[in-house]
């Protein structure tokens, strides 16, 4: 009878694989109860009742808009000029204050005009002297005493020492020189006794009242804007204040280089507040009112693929809902839906809503960043942003 043989140990190959099928099935009982802990934990959270937000709102309104343009001027005096002399001299006297209002023709600077003061005389009395030979010599030639020759040579020497004088006098009234047009006058740029030569600047003059504001639309305008336009303007150092203007006149040429053509209007300024310069805001309807749809501009998340609101809509309850402490709620509720919109123009806190939105329709005008989707909300309209077609200094 055979002896039996002793048993093998397994081995090392077999021992590996068990050591690893064990510790597969040790880390896949961890994982999975894991897994199945944190499935449980998202659905608990997926159908947790969420808050509602707390919005402000507004509804969808139609407004009469007529095609108002914007553009950006600059005041021009309608009279401006560096006042100059045409002669050289010496100043000798200084007849104004720096920054006083002229009248058109009133001194500013005498120069010294002696040396031309003393050829005059000379010149005068020359002329005298050939006026009484000139008319001696005439009534000679009536009595045929002297050619006619003579005569005519005579009476031309005598109208040329007048012109002389003329001219004489001419370059003295050029030393005085004065106001061309009325207006303002600047700060002054001569002092006695200094030598000033023709063109040198003596003092700045303004005219004010009225003042022109020159400003640039694009060529598409062309035919809209036609001249009797009433304008708006607005200055920034006098925010809150609107200076009505007609516009006057047209440039006819579109600059090629920017593809504008410019336009100029009249503004009354009796008080001399608007000054040449001067940045201003122009505005200007083109007629043809139409009604739009209006809502807040902090209605609209203005994003590059489309424009959005959240329309607030009322909806009935799921049975069973609860709030977060478990209790039932009843009733109906506010939830929001996200819609795409086409904008148009702006007009002070609105915006114009061309597609997307009816009249009367309600949306979300504050907490827009809260919101998701069929998100329920509440409605606190103690608070709202402002929406004024024409909002002043003090809300904005």
């Amino acid at each position: 009878m055979s002896k039996p043989s002793p048993k093998r140990p397994p081995s090392t190959r077999k021992r590996m694989i068990l050591m690893l099928i064990s510790a597969l099935v040790v880390f896949g009982g961890v994982f999975g109860i894991k897994a199945m802990i944190g499935a449980q934990t998202n659905k608990f959270f997926d159908n947790m009742p969420q808050p509602a937000v707390a919005v402000s709102s507004a509804n969808a309104r139609i407004q009469a808009w007529s095609d108002d343009a914007e553009a950006v001027g600059t005041f021009v005096a309608v009279n401006g000029a560096d006042v100059t002399t045409e002669s050289g001299g010496v100043v000798r006297s200084i007849e104004f204050a720096a920054g006083q209002p002229v009248r058109a023709g009133a001194v500013l600077v005498r120069l010294n005009a002696a040396n031309e003061l003393a050829t005059l005389r000379s010149l005068e009395a020359a002329a005298r002297l050939a006026k009484v030979q000139a008319d001696r010599w005439q009534k000679l030639g009536k009595d045929k005493l002297v050619s006619l020759d003579e005569v005519q040579s005579r009476v031309t020497g005598a109208a040329t020492a007048q012109a002389q004088v003329d001219a004489q006098r001419a370059l003295i009234e050029q030393k005085t020189i004065r106001a061309p047009f009325s207006g303002v006058l600047g700060i002054r740029k001569v002092n006695l006794g200094q030598f000033v030569s023709p063109g040198d600047a003596i003092v700045s003059l303004q005219q004010l009242d009225p003042i022109y504001l020159d400003f640039s639309l694009p060529e598409q305008r062309i035919g809209q804007l036609v001249e009797g336009s009433m304008i708006r303007a607005t200055v920034d150092a006098m925010p809150g204040v609107v200076f009505d203007g007609k516009v006057t006149a047209i440039e006819p040429l579109v600059d090629p280089n920017t593809r504008n053509f410019k336009a100029q209007a009249t503004v009354q300024n009796p008080d001399g507040k608007l000054r040449p310069g001067s940045f201003a805001h122009v505005g200007f309807a083109l007629g043809g009112e139409r009604q739009v749809v209006v809502i807040p501009q902090t209605a609209v998340s203005f994003n590059p693929y489309g424009n959005a609101v959240f329309v607030i809509s009322k909806v009935k309850r799921k049975d069973g809902e609860t709030d977060m402490q478990g209790k039932p709620l009843t009733g109906d509720k506010l939830i929001v839906t996200q819609r795409f919109i086409k904008t148009g123009a702006t007009r002070g806190d609105l915006i114009a809503v061309t597609d997307g939105l009816k009249p009367g329709e309600q949306v979300v005008t504050s907490g827009l960043l809260k919101l998701r989707n069929d998100a329920e909300v509440t409605i606190n309209n103690k608070v709202q942003p402002s929406a004024d077609a024409a909002p002043a200094a003090a809300n904005r």
